[in-house]
């Protein structure tokens, strides 16, 4: 499949991911402060994932601003005895409106496995949450040969369950995992080649119109001194931003890619 070009539905697409830093205040403060260098910043979509504590705060400091609040994480069912998680429709009563599926470290060091990806996506969408859905390869699987094959497992999987109706609400971001607070990233031709590859994947499960309209994310070591060469890819549309998203101006330069 030949690299596509963005279209109008693909709107680039920043994404900060705070894993377990910042509290509610400091989280809001920085929302605050990252909305005003970025008022004019028009032709992109900006998310920020603060931790389950800091959501409410910051869905009201980001009210009335272009910025929009995404959960780290969700659990499948709606309620029950699930103590420590957090449903579906929890976040949505609190105004978030997307949710990371899938990062790395959820799967690395709490065993979240391909199937319970699925159901989260599942979740997640029945809710009118947008899922922010992670796959990628170890550095031992790079190293051997696998990161196809580890794609075409994940994709599938975490796929199984949408609809193709479905597909303009979803985000898959490739974080390939050897570089994800290494400081080693992946080139930008080493992450177009790989996104490109996903899109493959999709379009086998889901049809070339969705390929098309998923929004497709690198995420691994993304900063200032890398964005604009990796948004410059005929496949990416955007990033999904680690450390550097903790830091206020290389996030607002990130968002502000050219």
């Amino acid at each position: 499949m030949a690299g596509r070009a963005p279209t109008p539905a693909r709107v680039p697409l920043i994404v900060g991911n705070w894993k377990m830093h910042m509290t509610g205040g400091e989280g809001a403060t920085f929302i605050r402060a990252l909305a005003d260098k970025l008022s004019a910043a028009r032709d992109r979509e900006v998310f920020v994932a603060p931790p389950f504590t800091g959501l409410l705060e910051a869905v009201r400091a980001a009210s009335g601003t272009s910025i929009l609040v995404a959960a780290q994480d969700v659990f499948w069912e709606a309620e029950g005895a699930y103590t420590g998680e957090v449903a579906p429709g929890m976040l949505v009563d609190m105004g978030v409106t997307g949710v990371i599926v899938g990062h790395s470290e959820r799967r690395l060091y709490f065993g979240e496995t391909d199937e319970q990806v699925s159901r989260k996506v599942r979740a997640a969408l029945d809710s009118g949450l947008s899922p922010i859905v992670c796959v990628g390869e170890s550095a031992g699987q790079r190293e051997t040969g696998l990161t196809e094959e580890v794609l075409s497992r994940q994709i599938p999987a975490a796929l199984s369950s949408v609809l193709r109706s479905e597909t303009s609400s979803l985000v898959l971001a490739y974080e390939p995992v050897w570089a994800i607070g290494t400081g080693k990233n992946a080139t930008p031709q080493m992450a177009q080649e790989a996104i490109a590859f996903c899109r493959e994947r999709i379009a086998d499960s889901l049809g070339e119109d969705a390929a098309s309209l998923i929004r497709m994310l690198y995420g691994g070591s993304v900063r200032p001194d890398n964005i604009d060469a990796l948004m410059a890819q005929p496949d990416i549309d955007g990033v999904l931003v680690g450390g550097a998203s903790l830091d206020l101006d290389a996030f607002a330069r990130i968002v502000q890619f050219e």
